[in-house]
């Protein structure tokens, strides 16, 4: 009966010892997965924030080469959105801030001709020598794209600083790609307004891709 005793007694204390324990453990889980969460909302802010200032910068200056990001066509004509970009391209050419201008963007299915043919076509329309465009038709996104054109104006002797001529919205990720792929860029939008939906879905693109790089990112629209 003492034993029985003795160990009734020390039961209680044994219960007692490990409840503050588990409370403690389920405390620090808790503070961890909020300092996790409030860690990934400041990178998101941070990154947000970046966003929507670089799509208000214009950063025109020399380069090698002109680089216009490729959008919708239709059925060999641009569309609005890719002619304010030609047009922008257009624009820094005559100023003579680079000797090339490059046309990127391959085809939607069922399509006859690429974004880059279609922007190829534009400028021959308008006065631009054959020799100076470069069309790039590889790749279905910035990341494809931005790798190609680092690949073929290598391949032709040109230099890597390149002027990027996108939406406004489109500038940080896309200088960041432009990077990873090994061009030196700089940033020159068009006058096109960016939605907040636009920026917001800009903010998670670069957010990921700063995480995981960009090249992997660029599979997750595949």
């Amino acid at each position: 009966m003492q034993d029985s005793d003795s160990y009734t007694d020390h039961k209680p204390e044994s219960e007692a010892t490990n409840s503050p324990n588990r409370v403690s453990a389920v405390k620090l889980t808790a503070l961890s997965v909020i300092a996790f969460g409030v860690l990934i909302v400041a990178f998101v802010g941070v990154t947000f924030v970046q966003v929507w200032f670089q799509s208000m910068r214009d950063e025109v200056k020399s380069a090698d080469a002109i680089v216009v990001l490729g959008a919708a066509q239709w059925d060999g004509v641009p569309s609005p959105v890719l002619k304010a970009r030609l047009d922008h391209a257009l624009d820094l050419y005559e100023k003579e801030l680079a000797p090339y201008i490059v046309t990127t963007g391959s085809k939607q299915k069922g399509d006859r001709y690429t974004e880059a043919y279609a922007g190829l076509t534009y400028l021959l329309e308008r006065g631009i020598p054959e020799g100076k465009i470069i069309v790039i038709v590889d790749g279905s996104n910035t990341y494809q794209s931005l790798s190609a054109t680092s690949s073929a104006i290598q391949s032709v002797g040109l230099g890597s600083k390149v002027l990027l001529v996108s939406d406004p919205y489109h500038a940080l990720r896309a200088k960041e790609i432009a990077r990873e792929v090994g061009l030196d860029p700089s940033f020159s939008p068009t006058q096109l307004n960016s939605s907040f939906g636009q920026l917001a879905r800009e903010t998670l693109g670069a957010s990921i891709g700063r995480v995981i790089g960009f090249r992997r990112a660029s599979t997750l629209s595949e």
